[in-house]
């Protein structure tokens, strides 16, 4: 059974999230303002965190924040402001994806499938013969199995968007990838929102990997990205 904290103050959305999520055997619980949710985060593990972005006490942003310090737990904010500066604000402090209200409950719901899609390897992944290292130049090395980046012998900490989207480009070095094609084939869903998902997570990436002076990521001006292999 799946476990989620959906987080928000407006009872109505609450009620009819959670009723909805358990109908699709999903254990639920709840809080109502920022600091609840904290509260609720110290006795409960949930696979995802649903969270408003206007809640009482500690903002989302504040709350996603605080959960970051600590968890890489999913985290998908709920927003009533179309506003592309308030989307990139949460991707920024770490969130894994968002939803403007009023939004569709089957495209929620198959959101939050999609994550749980990517937490759960698949049965030829648990087959399969450990892999020391997807990809290793000498000095970048990436190991898929123990989610590593390696740079000049240090350890290189993603988030696990940022990991998995590193992953998938590295899958493939020298393919240019769309914008929309990443979101489909890493986020795992029909692309709906804002592309600029993509390029916060490049951003974070290459801010990562310039420390070391080894940035393998190339834009290709008006298609997409694509991994540098040789570098």
């Amino acid at each position: 059974m799946y476990k989620v904290l959906v987080a928000d103050d407006d009872d109505n959305i609450r009620e009819i999230i959670k009723y909805y999520f358990m109908k699709h055997k999903m254990e639920v619980r709840e809080a109502i303002t920022g600091k609840g949710v904290l509260e609720v985060l110290k006795t409960f593990t949930p696979d995802v965190i649903l969270l408003d972005v206007m809640m009482p006490e500690l903002d989302g942003y504040d709350v996603c924040r605080e959960v970051r310090k600590k968890s890489d737990v999913p985290i998908m904010m709920l927003t009533a402001r179309d506003d592309e500066v308030d989307r990139v604000l949460g991707l920024e402090l770490g969130a894994d994806d968002y939803i403007t209200k009023p939004f569709s409950l089957r495209e929620l719901i198959a959101r939050i499938k999609a994550i749980y899609r990517r937490m759960e390897p698949s049965a030829p992944e648990k087959a399969r013969k450990r892999e020391e290292y997807l990809y290793n130049n000498g000095s970048l090395k990436i190991d898929v199995n123990r989610r590593e980046v390696i740079v000049k012998g240090e350890a290189v900490k993603l988030k696990p968007k940022e990991f998995d989207l590193l992953v998938h480009l590295a899958k493939a070095p020298g393919h240019v990838y769309s914008r929309e094609a990443l979101l489909e084939q890493v986020w795992g869903y029909e692309f709906i929102g804002d592309i600029r998902t993509v390029d916060v997570h490049i951003k974070k990436i290459r801010k990562m990997l310039k420390k070391y002076n080894n940035d393998v990521l190339e834009t290709v001006w008006g298609v997409g990205y694509r991994f540098q292999e040789g570098l």
